[in-house]
């Protein structure tokens, strides 16, 4: 395996996972600071409040791309295999 391969890897690898992880923390993000603007203008301060809203929305969300999640995770699997049994 030469360096340039490795660094390849490496490099669409963190892209990847940059791509995974931006819609779940977009709604998460989005949804707190919803629910900040709320709970400033009500001037409820209830820990739950945030937490509860934040992980559903967070699951729906993975639950909604998960597919699209798994197909790019595979995709990038069946890069590296290639990638890997060419060098043989």
């Amino acid at each position: 395996m030469t360096v340039d391969v490795f660094v390849d890897v490496m490099k669409e690898g963190i892209e990847l996972i940059l791509i995974l992880i931006t819609p779940p923390l977009l709604v998460s993000l989005i949804a707190g600071l919803i629910i900040g603007v709320l709970q400033a203008a009500t001037q409820i301060h209830e820990q739950t409040l945030t937490f509860a809203p934040k992980i559903i929305l967070t699951f729906l969300t993975i639950m909604l791309l998960g597919s699209w999640m798994l197909q790019k995770l595979v995709e990038y699997m069946q890069q590296i295999l290639e990638k890997f049994m060419g060098m043989i």
